[in-house]
């Protein structure tokens, strides 16, 4: 499937050898991928927290929208914009849609 190919029946997930991590001693949450490390801000947790493999983009979304009270096209538009350029940087995969 094309890195760009993106449905709402997307479902991401973490490659093998990628996980998340929290950083003590910096205080932060990190995504680990062989030799790089990428900082999540508070949306990019938010939405890590639903990548578990089994949820679909529309899932992640719908979640996300009723947790903040936020329209699901706002919603959608930054987690597509998140997954997509996870994706492109190696961190995420998708299967289905």
């Amino acid at each position: 499937m094309s890195k760009s190919a993106l449905s709402k029946d997307s479902i991401p997930f973490l490659p093998r050898g990628v996980k998340v991590k929290v950083d003590t001693v910096r205080e932060r949450t990190v995504l680990l991928a062989p030799e790089r490390t990428l900082a999540l801000d508070g949306t990019g947790i938010s939405i890590m927290e639903l990548i578990d493999g089994e949820n679909t983009l529309d899932q992640i979304v719908g979640i996300l929208a009723q947790k903040y009270d936020a329209p699901k096209q706002t919603i959608g538009n930054d987690v597509v914009a998140f997954t997509r350029d996870l994706i492109n940087r190696g961190y995420l995969e998708i299967k289905g849609g």
